[in-house]
């Protein structure tokens, strides 16, 4: 009887486990911020059809769980694959087939890469970016007098670090057949002295790079993988190109869809009166990894070249306003068209005149419309008055912009009005989130950077020792969410990325430090040691 007793015992302990589930891949003995709605942690998940199939303790993934890919971290943090709300990824890889002007002290050293480059390439064409005269010791627009001489054949179009500007010798002009008498509606062309200096302001460019050669489908392909290799290796999965043509959506895509390009893209769609009618007509265009549901607008100009629009004159440029990018009437008519489609709007506002314009327009033609997330990129300096008008827009903001710009913002607008500047926390209580980004390549890439001025509002120096408009700084945790789970909130993406839940596409990556309470100090030093999409380590 006795025996008969133990073995019903052990039936029933049979019957009742379960045999171990076989999964893709688990990943245990790791310190994961899931980022989901409490904030909690884990210390294991298994991975089954590239999403999130369980979250839970080491001993209950591996009690329940059996995979071929077992992943111990070894007490390494992990969190979400970082979403990069804004940036020029495209961009950024075309830069590799340029000349980086980025960190130059002087013009001269501009003229010297450029010269560089040439006798290395010898390319029909020469474009760069990155230079800065705010970096420089005299800080003012150059102009294209050494280039002229250095390249009397051969167009030279360089761009300023924020895209605002570029600089054109004199062959570059000739294409465009710029004069000066040359006038365009929301630009500038710069003269000196009854002269051109060869400094083109926002809309201007289009005087010379309408005549530019475009890049082939070759170049852009090229450049697509290279932004992918870069961005990968710093943890990011998700980026918000901000501002792409039709064609190269459809390159991206078809990269996409080979296999090539593994990246998830959530693409914002440059503003033509032919984009709006194409893709509102179209309808949304969602993939596993791409997302075409935004158009991107220029309101104003940026800050360093003067281009931003405010609603006083410069503090150091007397009578001088800033220009307006897109006139109001093409403006709000666009607005309204995209009202009435499924699309969201995206608008650079650098300026407070600019913010103060974009938020009338956006409240009104929203007025019944909610939860629409239409943003506001940059919203770099808003008035007092307007950061109620947040409520209802989302705010897409660059947290090194504060730090690369705290040198020379308040000589723009003075001890006043630069109160209002980057004021990411005044944003992140009007709307209830904030989505961060880097606009790469204006920014460097780093997501760390991001998340180090968010937090310490301070340079790597560790200046100012207290932090730059430190009560605009944001708390470890809101930074974390707005490059990730906010981020995807903009994106309309959050049921799918984003945090660590079950369900969710598997996008995560491993870090050296744990990044919530690690020294501030420490933040840009940290490394992604692994990043996965999908479950599949990039």
């Amino acid at each position: 009887m006795k025996k008969l007793t133990i073995l019903l015992l052990l039936i029933v302990s049979f019957s009742c486990s379960k045999e171990q589930q076989s999964v893709d891949a688990i990943v245990i003995n790791a310190n994961v911020y899931t980022v989901n709605d409490a904030f909690t942690k884990a210390e294991a998940f298994a991975i089954k059809d590239g999403k999130f199939f369980e979250v839970g303790t080491t001993e209950e993934i591996k009690a329940k769980y059996t995979s071929a890919r077992e992943i111990d971290a070894e007490g390494k943090t992990i969190v979400p694959g970082f979403i990069d709300a804004h940036c020029h990824f495209l961009g950024l890889g075309f830069n590799q087939q340029a000349v980086n002007l980025v960190g130059t002290k002087s013009f001269e050293d501009v003229v010297k890469r450029v010269l560089d480059f040439q006798n290395k390439n010898n390319v029909s064409f020469i474009t760069g970016r990155g230079w800065d005269q705010n970096d420089w010791e005299e800080k003012k627009f150059p102009n294209n007098t050494l280039l002229n001489k250095m390249f009397p054949d051969t167009p030279v179009a360089l761009t300023r670090v924020d895209g605002h500007a570029i600089l054109c010798n004199q062959a570059a002009l000739d294409l465009g057949k710029v004069t000066v008498d040359s006038k365009v509606e929301g630009g500038e062309v710069v003269i000196e002295n009854g002269e051109l200096t060869g400094v083109l302001v926002d809309n201007a460019e289009n005087l010379v790079m309408n005549y530019w050669p475009k890049p082939t489908r070759d170049d852009t392909v090229k450049a697509l993988m290279a932004a992918q290799d870069i961005c990968f290796d710093l943890g990011l999965t998700t980026v918000d190109d901000a501002g792409l043509s039709q064609a190269s959506i459809e390159i991206i895509d078809s990269l996409q869809q080979a296999g090539d390009l593994k990246m998830r893209v959530y693409a914002m769609v440059s503003f033509s009166k032919d984009n709006v009618e194409y893709y509102t007509k179209k309808g949304i265009i969602k993939t596993d990894r791409l997302n075409v549901r935004s158009f991107k607008f220029y309101a104003d100009g940026a800050l360093g070249s003067r281009g931003a629009m405010l609603r006083a004159p410069y503090s150091d440029k007397p009578n001088h306003f800033g220009l307006l990018v897109t006139d109001l009437e093409t403006f709000n008519a666009s607005a309204q068209k995209i009202a009435d489609s499924e699309y969201q709007m995206n608008t650079h506002a650098i300026g407070d005149s600019a913010n103060h314009a974009v938020l009338e327009t956006y409240n009104k033609v929203l007025n019944g419309k909610p939860d629409r997330r239409w943003r506001v990129e940059h919203a770099q300096v808003v008035s007092q008055e307007d950061f109620n008008l947040y409520k209802n827009v989302l705010p897409s903001i660059q947290p090194t912009h504060a730090t690369s710009d705290m040198y020379w913002a308040e000589d723009r607008l003075g001890s006043e009005r630069v109160k209002g500047a980057y004021a990411y926390k005044q944003l992140l209580n009007a709307y209830g989130k904030v989505a961060l980004g880097t606009d790469f390549p204006v920014e460097q890439v780093s997501p760390f950077l991001t998340f180090y001025a968010a937090v310490a509002r301070q340079d790597l120096e560790q200046f100012p020792e207290d932090g730059f408009q430190k009560e605009n700084g944001l708390t470890r945790e809101e930074t974390l969410k707005g490059m990730t789970i906010w981020a995807a909130y903009s994106n309309f993406e959050e049921n799918e990325k984003g945090s660590i839940e079950q369900g969710k596409l598997a996008d995560f990556i491993i870090l050296d430090k744990d990044i919530m309470t690690v020294d501030q100090n420490e933040i840009p030093n940290i490394k992604v040691e692994q990043t996965f999409v999908n479950g599949e380590e990039q």
